[in-house]
């Protein structure tokens, strides 16, 4: 999802199609909350299985997400603690992870005082 994102920002793309899951659905949450994407909603898709539509964001014609990086990879996995969690450039981006208590924000994650796996990193 991310690299679909990722490309479909470089071609100037309004929208991306991807398909569903739950975690995807929270990690698109997580991104509307911060700001980095307008909004999504969730479709079926040509082949008849569920699919998320993402309204992607552009600010003066360049995209409004400058990077985003997968941390966590199946053949990696990165976990941190509550006072291990990184600021992503100094605090203008944002680390996204998945906790006990939910997929959130690095800045939601120290608030609630729990670690967790970070899957990605977007500025």
């Amino acid at each position: 999802m991310l690299t679909r994102i990722r490309n479909a920002q470089m071609r100037g793309k309004s929208t991306v199609v991807t398909p569903a899951s739950k975690l995807r659905a929270w990690v698109l949450d997580v991104l509307a909350d911060e700001g980095y994407i307008r909004g999504y909603e969730k479709v079926t898709g040509a082949d008849g299985h569920p699919a998320i539509e993402i309204s992607l964001k552009y600010y003066d014609g360049a995209p409004v997400i400058r990077e985003i990086k997968r941390v966590s990879k199946p053949g990696r996995r990165v976990y941190m603690a509550t006072r291990d969690v990184p600021s992503v450039r100094q605090g203008l981006g944002v680390s996204i992870i998945s906790t006990s208590k939910g997929v959130m924000s690095d800045a939601s994650a120290r608030t609630a005082n729990v670690g967790g796996e970070v899957l990605c990193t977007v500025f």
